[in-house]
């Protein structure tokens, strides 16, 4: 009960909740087409990849003094340069799909090691973007967040029924006369795009989890995609309150324990139905 005033006493707790469940929304959405559409592990790539847009940008912002700059800026462009890249070798480079997308998963992060130990000063804030700073949200990253709902949001009404179809049958779409190919790169930089805000909730290295765990579990119950999302989007704001509200009662950090928490349901569930 303590936990749950502690919501209407501390703001910073109100702010984290916030952009968690505005996280979630996006989150709910793009993961569904994510886990559909089977690309979870090109997700993972995109996630892993901004590390080095983020020690690119500190760098240049230290060292060439560009205080505009900001991390999440590097961030964004190395994501989406990531999906682009991924995005073709996937269109053009099947036979050697998994072994190409982990390469530039390891570029990514070692381009972003190397920046950073040639960053002068501290760093520690490069680990809030790994590892998520949801308690240090402000007003400007809850209006961040929820710009990426409507841009979510507006591309899945648009596009919904196109998305669709090639996330169940390229070939079909293809006949359909569908440009499979410019609707795959679009569906990858929304990816980007939710990969990108979503850092700073549970942070780049646990992503993946509150990204795909979500839509996992909903997939179990339905496979309609419509519900699929909604349901996906319930069960992620579920896990992100839950999960603050353990980290904040065991003073444990909330991205990872927002992350632990979608897991752990995840696997209860997965017992649930195989018992």
């Amino acid at each position: 009960m303590n936990e749950l005033l502690a919501f209407f006493t501390h703001p910073f707790l109100r702010m984290a909740l916030f952009a968690a469940l505005s996280s979630s929304v996006a989150g709910g959405i793009v993961g569904s087409y994510v886990v559909v559409k089977r690309i979870v592990f090109i997700s993972g790539s995109i996630a892993h990849s901004v590390l080095g847009g983020l020690g690119a940008a500190l760098y240049i912002s230290r060292v060439y003094n560009v205080p505009w700059l900001k991390p999440i800026h590097g961030a964004l462009i190395a994501a989406i340069l990531a999906a682009w890249l991924i995005g073709t070798v996937r269109l053009y480079y099947r036979q050697r799909e998994d072994t190409v997308i982990a390469a530039l998963w390891a570029f990514g992060m070692s381009i972003g090691v190397i920046f950073i130990s040639l960053t002068p000063g501290a760093t520690v804030e490069i680990s809030n973007y790994l590892f998520g700073n949801i308690l240090w949200a402000s007003s400007s990253d809850l209006y961040m967040l929820l710009g990426l709902d409507l841009i979510v949001l507006a591309a899945v009404l648009l596009l919904h029924r196109r998305f669709l179809a090639i996330c169940f049958d390229e070939k079909q779409a293809t006949l359909q006369g569908l440009n499979v190919k410019r609707l795959y790169i679009l569906l990858l930089t929304l990816v980007a795009l939710t990969i990108v805000l979503m850092i700073q909730v549970v942070g780049a290295i646990l992503i993946v989890a509150i990204l795909s765990l979500p839509a996992a579990i909903a997939n179990t119950y339905t496979h309609r995609l419509s519900k699929m999302m909604g349901l996906a989007v319930l069960i992620a704001g579920a896990s992100s309150f839950l999960g603050i509200v353990i980290s904040y009662a065991l003073n444990w950090p909330p991205g990872a324990t927002i992350a632990l928490t979608a897991t752990t349901v995840y696997l209860l569930n997965l017992l649930r139905k195989n018992s």
